[in-house]
């Protein structure tokens, strides 16, 4: 089904540029856990305690839904623009996989993924579907899944909310990150992928029973406080919990739109 293979140094260059992405760990960074230690429950608890000062949350549970939202981003990011828009395989494990961060008092704190031994491979001849349910399954069910369960436990959150700050990230990456490829293949493969996750990718590939990334899409609609149409959410982030002026999100089902 795959094959093994290389980033080009462009492909690398941009997926480090614009996804806060790395294969080498940094000396600068203040704090870098692993993140199969976020699987123990008393570590996780623990790191989402010290976040929550950091970003002087009121509650561990709305900490665990901001980290959720960075999170998923880091990750989807390079793992899903590499399989399209390359068709190439990162290997993000979560075995693999560091989370690096910088952080002060202030409610200012960075992070990115770090992938040291990062493996690359891509689909054998005639197998990109198999290829791909492979990738989508490692990434989600075997990454993503997995710590979710973890946070949703030691925060007390709904896995709902994890869920839909992952299906929001993925739908950005697809809709407004990948846009119009460069040629016809790559057009196709955007279309292709994005229909796949969101519509008829089976809910084992994301270690649940149905695809969570289909159960919050649905068609944007046009609202008097944004000037492009939204798709609203199901369930709030929290983000107005720590954001500097209070505000919520365009989409934020917590705010009645006229």
């Amino acid at each position: 089904m795959k094959t093994q293979s290389r980033l080009e140094v462009g492909e690398l260059e941009y997926v480090i540029k614009n996804f806060y992405f790395s294969i080498e760990q940094s000396p600068h960074s203040t704090s870098s856990i692993r993140i199969v230690d976020l699987l123990d429950g008393e570590k996780c608890a623990s790191y989402l305690d010290e976040l929550t000062m950091v970003l002087q949350s009121p509650s561990r549970m709305i900490t665990a839904s901001q980290f959720a939202k960075r999170y998923a981003f880091l990750t989807l990011a390079p793992g899903l623009y590499a399989m399209t828009m390359y068709n190439k395989g990162l290997d993000l494990s979560i075995e693999s996989s560091l989370l690096e961060s910088s952080a002060t008092f202030k409610k200012s704190w960075s992070a990115r993924l770090c992938a040291p031994d990062l493996q690359v491979n891509e689909p054998a001849a005639g197998k990109r579907d198999e290829w791909r349910d492979e990738m989508i399954r490692n990434l989600f069910a075997g990454h993503l899944a997995k710590l979710w369960r973890s946070i949703s436990e030691a925060a007390d959150i709904p896995m709902a909310i994890l869920w839909e700050n992952t299906a929001v990230r993925l739908y950005s990456l697809y809709e407004k990150r990948m846009g119009e490829g460069s040629d016809l293949q790559e057009n196709k493969r955007i279309q292709e992928d994005f229909k796949y996750l969101i519509s008829t990718a089976p809910g084992i590939l994301f270690g649940e029973t149905d695809n969570p990334m289909a159960r919050y899409y649905y068609p944007a609609c046009t609202i008097s406080s944004a000037v492009q149409p939204v798709r609203m959410r199901k369930t709030c982030c929290f983000y107005y919990k720590v954001s500097p002026d209070e505000g919520y999100c365009s989409n934020c089902p917590k705010v009645k739109h006229l």
